[in-house]
Protein backbone atom coordinates (compact mmCIF):
# COMPACT_ATOMS: atom_id res chain seq x y z
CA UNK A 1 0.00 0.00 0.00
CA UNK A 2 1.22 3.77 -0.88
CA UNK A 3 -0.55 5.82 1.22
CA UNK A 4 -3.98 6.72 3.12
CA UNK A 5 -5.51 9.73 1.72
CA UNK A 6 -8.21 11.83 3.55
CA UNK A 7 -11.25 13.58 1.83
CA UNK A 8 -14.59 14.40 2.13
CA UNK A 9 -17.34 13.19 0.04
CA UNK A 10 -20.41 14.38 0.98
CA UNK A 11 -23.79 11.64 1.37
CA UNK A 12 -25.56 11.91 -2.42
CA UNK A 13 -22.25 10.89 -4.14
CA UNK A 14 -21.83 7.93 -1.26
CA UNK A 15 -25.48 6.69 -2.12
CA UNK A 16 -24.98 7.35 -5.95
CA UNK A 17 -22.09 5.12 -5.90
CA UNK A 18 -23.70 2.24 -4.03
CA UNK A 19 -26.80 2.74 -6.27
CA UNK A 20 -24.67 2.38 -9.61
CA UNK A 21 -22.72 -0.71 -8.02
CA UNK A 22 -19.58 0.99 -7.41
CA UNK A 23 -19.56 0.79 -3.38
CA UNK A 24 -19.07 -2.42 -1.87
CA UNK A 25 -20.27 -3.31 2.14
CA UNK A 26 -19.63 -6.63 2.40
CA UNK A 27 -15.87 -7.71 1.64
CA UNK A 28 -15.74 -11.25 3.25
CA UNK A 29 -13.69 -10.20 6.18
CA UNK A 30 -16.23 -7.56 7.69
CA UNK A 31 -18.31 -8.45 10.36
CA UNK A 32 -22.50 -8.45 9.63
CA UNK A 33 -24.42 -5.42 10.33
CA UNK A 34 -25.73 -5.77 14.29
CA UNK A 35 -26.65 -2.31 15.08
CA UNK A 36 -30.31 -2.03 16.31
CA UNK A 37 -32.73 0.61 15.82
CA UNK A 38 -31.67 2.58 18.04
CA UNK A 39 -27.68 3.00 17.01
CA UNK A 40 -28.67 3.58 13.98
CA UNK A 41 -31.11 6.26 15.06
CA UNK A 42 -28.19 7.94 17.40
CA UNK A 43 -25.68 7.96 13.98
CA UNK A 44 -28.32 9.95 11.88
CA UNK A 45 -29.28 12.32 14.72
CA UNK A 46 -25.26 12.81 15.17
CA UNK A 47 -25.18 14.03 11.51
CA UNK A 48 -28.74 16.16 11.72
CA UNK A 49 -27.07 18.31 14.59
CA UNK A 50 -23.55 18.50 12.97
CA UNK A 51 -21.68 16.71 15.60
CA UNK A 52 -18.58 14.58 13.85
CA UNK A 53 -18.42 10.87 13.13
CA UNK A 54 -15.70 8.77 12.56
CA UNK A 55 -13.70 8.75 9.43
CA UNK A 56 -14.76 5.87 6.67
CA UNK A 57 -12.18 3.99 5.27
CA UNK A 58 -12.42 2.31 1.75
CA UNK A 59 -10.20 0.95 -0.91
CA UNK A 60 -10.18 1.46 -3.96
CA UNK A 61 -9.49 -0.85 -6.76
CA UNK A 62 -10.77 -1.89 -10.71
CA UNK A 63 -13.13 -4.68 -11.27
CA UNK A 64 -11.92 -5.71 -14.97
CA UNK A 65 -15.07 -7.57 -15.96
CA UNK A 66 -17.01 -4.17 -15.58
CA UNK A 67 -14.33 -1.61 -15.58
CA UNK A 68 -15.41 -0.22 -12.76
CA UNK A 69 -13.64 1.70 -9.75
CA UNK A 70 -15.05 -0.36 -6.98
CA UNK A 71 -14.71 1.57 -3.28
CA UNK A 72 -14.82 -1.29 -0.87
CA UNK A 73 -15.61 -0.35 2.79
CA UNK A 74 -12.90 -1.56 4.76
CA UNK A 75 -13.99 0.13 8.23
CA UNK A 76 -17.61 1.95 8.53
CA UNK A 77 -19.57 -0.46 7.14
CA UNK A 78 -22.60 -0.26 9.75
CA UNK A 79 -22.03 3.44 9.34
CA UNK A 80 -22.95 3.18 5.69
CA UNK A 81 -25.74 0.85 6.09
CA UNK A 82 -27.20 3.04 8.32
CA UNK A 83 -27.40 6.09 6.38
CA UNK A 84 -28.30 4.38 3.42
CA UNK A 85 -30.98 2.32 5.14
CA UNK A 86 -32.52 5.76 6.61
CA UNK A 87 -32.33 7.39 3.57
CA UNK A 88 -34.53 4.34 2.19
CA UNK A 89 -37.14 4.98 4.98
CA UNK A 90 -35.86 1.93 6.76
CA UNK A 91 -36.41 3.61 9.97
CA UNK A 92 -36.81 6.82 12.18
CA UNK A 93 -34.56 9.37 13.96
CA UNK A 94 -34.52 12.10 15.82
CA UNK A 95 -34.19 15.59 14.35
CA UNK A 96 -33.73 19.02 15.98
CA UNK A 97 -36.85 20.32 14.04
CA UNK A 98 -39.18 17.44 14.89
CA UNK A 99 -40.90 16.65 18.01
CA UNK A 100 -40.96 12.93 17.30
CA UNK A 101 -38.43 10.67 15.57
CA UNK A 102 -38.59 10.92 11.62
CA UNK A 103 -38.40 9.07 8.92
CA UNK A 104 -36.35 10.46 6.03
CA UNK A 105 -39.79 11.14 3.94
CA UNK A 106 -40.75 13.15 6.20
CA UNK A 107 -37.95 15.75 6.71
CA UNK A 108 -38.87 18.89 4.27
CA UNK A 109 -36.72 19.43 1.25
CA UNK A 110 -34.86 21.98 2.69
CA UNK A 111 -34.29 19.14 5.43
CA UNK A 112 -33.15 16.57 2.87
CA UNK A 113 -31.01 18.38 1.23
CA UNK A 114 -28.59 19.49 4.23
CA UNK A 115 -28.79 15.53 5.45
CA UNK A 116 -27.63 14.40 1.71
CA UNK A 117 -24.86 17.49 1.52
CA UNK A 118 -23.39 16.89 4.95
CA UNK A 119 -19.71 15.68 4.01
CA UNK A 120 -17.95 12.12 5.54
CA UNK A 121 -14.45 12.01 6.61
CA UNK A 122 -13.08 8.96 4.05
CA UNK A 123 -9.87 7.79 4.14
CA UNK A 124 -8.83 6.05 0.66
CA UNK A 125 -6.56 3.08 0.49
CA UNK A 126 -4.11 4.03 -2.07
CA UNK A 127 -2.95 0.87 -4.38
CA UNK A 128 -3.90 -1.32 -1.01
CA UNK A 129 -3.36 -5.15 -1.32
CA UNK A 130 -5.92 -7.65 0.68
CA UNK A 131 -2.91 -8.06 2.88
CA UNK A 132 -2.90 -4.65 3.33
CA UNK A 133 -6.60 -4.15 3.88
CA UNK A 134 -6.60 -7.70 6.13
CA UNK A 135 -3.84 -5.74 8.64
CA UNK A 136 -5.73 -2.51 8.70
CA UNK A 137 -9.09 -3.86 9.42
CA UNK A 138 -7.08 -5.45 12.28
CA UNK A 139 -5.66 -2.81 13.84
CA UNK A 140 -9.03 -0.12 13.26
CA UNK A 141 -10.58 -2.94 15.39
CA UNK A 142 -8.26 -3.75 18.59
CA UNK A 143 -7.38 0.09 19.33
CA UNK A 144 -9.07 0.08 22.61
CA UNK A 145 -9.17 1.58 26.33
CA UNK A 146 -9.99 -0.15 29.52
CA UNK A 147 -13.72 1.46 30.16
CA UNK A 148 -15.46 2.46 33.14
CA UNK A 149 -19.28 1.47 33.42
CA UNK A 150 -20.42 5.03 31.80
CA UNK A 151 -18.06 4.32 29.13
CA UNK A 152 -19.60 0.93 28.51
CA UNK A 153 -23.36 2.05 28.80
CA UNK A 154 -22.38 5.17 26.27
CA UNK A 155 -20.93 1.92 24.00
CA UNK A 156 -23.76 0.11 24.85
CA UNK A 157 -27.05 1.91 24.19
CA UNK A 158 -28.11 4.81 21.73
CA UNK A 159 -31.55 5.37 22.37
CA UNK A 160 -33.77 8.77 24.11
CA UNK A 161 -32.15 8.06 27.34
CA UNK A 162 -28.67 8.11 26.66
CA UNK A 163 -29.16 10.89 24.63
CA UNK A 164 -30.97 12.86 26.57
CA UNK A 165 -28.30 12.18 30.02
CA UNK A 166 -25.30 13.54 27.49
CA UNK A 167 -26.60 16.07 25.85
CA UNK A 168 -27.58 17.77 29.19
CA UNK A 169 -24.87 17.14 31.20
CA UNK A 170 -22.89 18.46 27.94
CA UNK A 171 -24.28 21.58 28.32
CA UNK A 172 -23.24 22.08 31.56
CA UNK A 173 -19.81 21.44 31.28
CA UNK A 174 -18.69 24.98 31.78
CA UNK A 175 -20.82 24.98 35.11
CA UNK A 176 -19.06 21.74 35.73
CA UNK A 177 -15.60 23.23 35.37
CA UNK A 178 -16.16 26.66 37.33
CA UNK A 179 -17.13 24.49 40.53
CA UNK A 180 -14.95 22.00 40.66
CA UNK A 181 -17.35 19.26 40.68
CA UNK A 182 -15.69 17.45 37.89
CA UNK A 183 -12.20 17.63 36.54
CA UNK A 184 -11.20 17.84 32.64
CA UNK A 185 -9.52 13.99 33.50
CA UNK A 186 -13.70 13.28 34.97
CA UNK A 187 -15.34 14.37 32.36
CA UNK A 188 -13.01 12.54 29.75
CA UNK A 189 -13.72 9.15 31.54
CA UNK A 190 -18.00 10.34 31.14
CA UNK A 191 -18.49 10.67 35.28
CA UNK A 192 -20.82 13.59 34.85
CA UNK A 193 -22.95 11.72 32.03
CA UNK A 194 -23.24 9.43 35.04
CA UNK A 195 -24.19 11.66 37.98
CA UNK A 196 -27.15 13.17 35.40
CA UNK A 197 -28.00 9.53 34.64
CA UNK A 198 -28.41 8.73 38.59
CA UNK A 199 -29.83 12.24 39.51
CA UNK A 200 -33.05 11.31 36.42
CA UNK A 201 -32.77 7.82 37.89
CA UNK A 202 -33.71 9.31 41.62
CA UNK A 203 -36.51 12.26 40.37
CA UNK A 204 -37.77 9.37 38.54
CA UNK A 205 -37.98 6.56 40.86
CA UNK A 206 -37.12 8.50 44.43
CA UNK A 207 -34.27 8.39 46.28
CA UNK A 208 -32.03 5.24 45.86
CA UNK A 209 -28.53 3.57 46.54
CA UNK A 210 -26.18 4.23 43.55
CA UNK A 211 -26.05 1.12 41.15
CA UNK A 212 -24.78 0.90 37.75
CA UNK A 213 -26.79 -1.83 37.13
CA UNK A 214 -29.68 0.66 37.95
CA UNK A 215 -28.67 3.01 35.15
CA UNK A 216 -27.91 0.05 32.76
CA UNK A 217 -32.26 -0.89 33.48
CA UNK A 218 -32.77 2.81 32.96
CA UNK A 219 -30.75 3.21 29.53
CA UNK A 220 -32.79 0.12 27.90
CA UNK A 221 -36.23 1.03 29.87
CA UNK A 222 -35.93 4.43 27.87
CA UNK A 223 -33.69 3.65 25.13
CA UNK A 224 -36.75 3.70 22.04
CA UNK A 225 -38.75 6.77 24.05
CA UNK A 226 -38.42 8.43 27.43
CA UNK A 227 -41.89 9.88 27.18
CA UNK A 228 -41.02 11.54 30.64
CA UNK A 229 -38.16 13.46 29.16
CA UNK A 230 -39.88 17.12 28.77
CA UNK A 231 -40.74 16.56 32.43
CA UNK A 232 -37.65 15.71 33.85
CA UNK A 233 -36.28 18.28 31.79
CA UNK A 234 -38.14 20.98 33.05
CA UNK A 235 -36.83 19.78 36.91
CA UNK A 236 -33.33 19.74 36.02
CA UNK A 237 -33.40 23.08 34.75
CA UNK A 238 -35.29 24.60 37.62
CA UNK A 239 -33.08 23.16 39.97
CA UNK A 240 -29.72 24.18 38.02
CA UNK A 241 -31.48 27.96 37.32
CA UNK A 242 -31.54 28.20 41.09
CA UNK A 243 -27.87 26.56 41.24
CA UNK A 244 -26.18 28.76 38.88
CA UNK A 245 -27.05 31.95 40.09
CA UNK A 246 -25.17 31.33 43.11
CA UNK A 247 -21.22 32.93 43.13
CA UNK A 248 -19.05 29.78 41.96
CA UNK A 249 -17.08 30.31 45.11
CA UNK A 250 -20.48 29.01 47.47
CA UNK A 251 -20.13 25.38 45.74
CA UNK A 252 -16.16 25.35 45.02
CA UNK A 253 -14.89 26.76 48.12
CA UNK A 254 -17.41 24.13 50.52
CA UNK A 255 -18.33 20.65 50.83
CA UNK A 256 -21.11 21.08 48.08
CA UNK A 257 -18.23 20.87 45.15
CA UNK A 258 -18.30 17.05 46.07
CA UNK A 259 -20.38 15.24 43.77
CA UNK A 260 -22.13 13.11 46.62
CA UNK A 261 -23.01 16.33 48.76
CA UNK A 262 -23.74 18.07 45.59
CA UNK A 263 -26.31 15.18 43.91
CA UNK A 264 -28.14 15.48 47.42
CA UNK A 265 -28.05 19.56 47.29
CA UNK A 266 -29.97 19.54 44.25
CA UNK A 267 -32.44 16.43 45.34
CA UNK A 268 -33.51 18.82 48.74
CA UNK A 269 -33.84 21.70 45.74
CA UNK A 270 -36.33 19.75 43.51
CA UNK A 271 -38.81 19.07 46.45
CA UNK A 272 -38.63 23.02 47.58
CA UNK A 273 -41.34 23.82 45.42
CA UNK A 274 -41.56 27.17 46.51
CA UNK A 275 -39.46 30.09 45.40
CA UNK A 276 -35.93 29.47 47.11
CA UNK A 277 -33.40 33.13 46.76
CA UNK A 278 -30.15 32.85 45.59
CA UNK A 279 -28.55 34.97 48.66
CA UNK A 280 -30.28 33.19 51.38
CA UNK A 281 -29.63 30.05 49.76
CA UNK A 282 -25.89 30.87 49.67
CA UNK A 283 -26.05 31.53 53.14
CA UNK A 284 -27.20 28.10 54.33
CA UNK A 285 -24.80 26.34 52.38
CA UNK A 286 -22.11 28.44 54.01
CA UNK A 287 -23.26 28.20 57.10
CA UNK A 288 -23.76 23.70 56.35
CA UNK A 289 -19.58 24.19 55.41
CA UNK A 290 -18.59 25.70 58.15
CA UNK A 291 -20.03 23.58 60.82
CA UNK A 292 -19.69 20.27 58.81
CA UNK A 293 -15.51 21.77 59.56
CA UNK A 294 -15.92 22.56 63.41
CA UNK A 295 -16.04 19.35 64.65
CA UNK A 296 -16.37 20.93 68.15
CA UNK A 297 -19.41 22.44 67.48
CA UNK A 298 -20.81 19.00 66.09
CA UNK A 299 -24.17 17.54 68.09
CA UNK A 300 -25.42 14.11 67.14
CA UNK A 301 -26.95 14.91 63.85
CA UNK A 302 -24.22 16.94 62.88
CA UNK A 303 -21.43 13.65 63.60
CA UNK A 304 -24.73 11.67 61.30
CA UNK A 305 -24.03 14.22 58.68
CA UNK A 306 -20.30 14.13 58.23
CA UNK A 307 -19.86 10.39 58.12
CA UNK A 308 -22.72 10.33 55.75
CA UNK A 309 -20.53 12.60 53.23
CA UNK A 310 -17.13 10.81 54.05
CA UNK A 311 -17.83 7.46 54.24
CA UNK A 312 -20.04 4.79 52.10
CA UNK A 313 -21.55 8.04 51.00
CA UNK A 314 -23.40 6.25 47.56
CA UNK A 315 -25.52 4.02 49.92
CA UNK A 316 -29.08 4.69 50.68
CA UNK A 317 -28.54 4.97 54.08
CA UNK A 318 -25.90 8.07 53.56
CA UNK A 319 -28.19 9.82 50.79
CA UNK A 320 -30.77 9.86 53.45
CA UNK A 321 -28.98 11.05 56.02
CA UNK A 322 -27.59 14.17 53.98
CA UNK A 323 -31.28 14.60 52.18
CA UNK A 324 -33.29 14.68 55.51
CA UNK A 325 -30.08 17.19 57.13
CA UNK A 326 -29.64 19.57 53.93
CA UNK A 327 -33.81 19.56 54.07
CA UNK A 328 -34.04 20.80 57.75
CA UNK A 329 -31.74 24.08 56.68
CA UNK A 330 -32.16 24.70 53.39
CA UNK A 331 -35.56 26.98 52.66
Amino acid sequence: MDRVDYESLVIQDLANFYKNNELKLDPWYQRRSVWNLAQKGYLLNTLFVKKPVPTIYIRHYLDVESEKSIKEVVDGQQRMRSILGYLDDEFAARHPNHNAPVKYSALSPKERTELKMTKLSIGSLVNAEESDVIEIFGRLNSISKSLNAQEKRNAKFSGAMKQFCLEYAAKKVGFWRETSIFSATDISRMDEVQFISDLVLNLLSGLSDFSSAKLDNLYEQYDDLFDDEKKIQKRLDRIFSIIEKLTATAIKDTIFYRSPIFFSLLIVLDQKKGAIGSKKLEEQMKAIDALFNDASKHKAEDRAFYEACTASTQRIKSRRVRHEYLAKRIS
